[in-house]
C-alpha cells in the first residue's frame, strides 16, 4: 500500500452548509458535487491541502451518523498550518467551538483544537521547535501519570 492516499468521508447533518463552512473556515476548495435525480445532495468533494474530503449527509439506514447526532466523535483531524493562531481564530470566527485552547505543547508544536459546527474535531498544529524524544517521553509521563 505504499503511496496510497487516504480520502476522508465526513458525515454531517447538512452537506451543503458543511462544504461552505470547510471552505470559509479551513480554506478547502470544492472539486465536485453529486446530486441525485430527486435533487438530494449526496456528497460534496473538497480538497484541503493534499487531502480529499467527501462531505455527505447522514444516512441512518446505513449507520452513517454525524458526530452531533451521536454526541461523540471518534477521531480528531490535525492540520499542519504555518500560523496556528490565525488558523484557529479563523475557525472560531466562522462558528467553531473551542475544544482545547491554543498552547505550546511539550512535543514542539503550537496547537489547539476546535469542534466544527457539525461535531468534527480539528487541531491546528504549527511546529515551533524540535524536541528530543527523551524530553517528549518525560513530559508525557509527567502529564499523564
Amino acid at each position: 500500500m505504499v503511496g496510497a492516499m487516504i480520502a476522508i468521508h465526513l458525515v454531517v447533518t447538512d452537506a451543503d452548509s458543511a462544504a461552505r463552512w470547510y471552505s470559509d473556515a479551513l480554506g478547502a476548495v470544492e472539486t465536485s458535487r453529486l446530486t441525485l435525480p430527486d435533487g438530494t445532495l449526496l456528497t460534496v468533494e473538497l480538497r484541503l491541502a493534499d487531502t480529499v474530503l467527501a462531505v455527505a449527509g447522514e444516512m441512518p439506514g446505513r449507520s452513517m451518523r454525524a458526530p452531533v447526532s451521536l454526541d461523540a466523535t471518534s477521531a480528531a483531524f490535525h492540520l499542519d498550518v504555518p500560523d496556528a493562531d490565525a488558523s484557529f481564530q479563523r475557525a472560531v470566527d466562522a462558528g467553531a467551538t473551542v475544544y482545547e485552547p491554543l498552547w505550546d505543547a511539550f512535543w514542539g508544536d503550537r496547537t489547539g483544537q476546535i469542534l466544527d459546527p457539525f461535531g468534527h474535531r480539528w487541531a491546528f498544529d504549527q511546529h515551533v521547535r524540535d524536541v528530543p524524544t527523551d524530553e517528549i517521553a518525560s513530559a508525557a509521563a509527567a502529564l499523564f501519570t
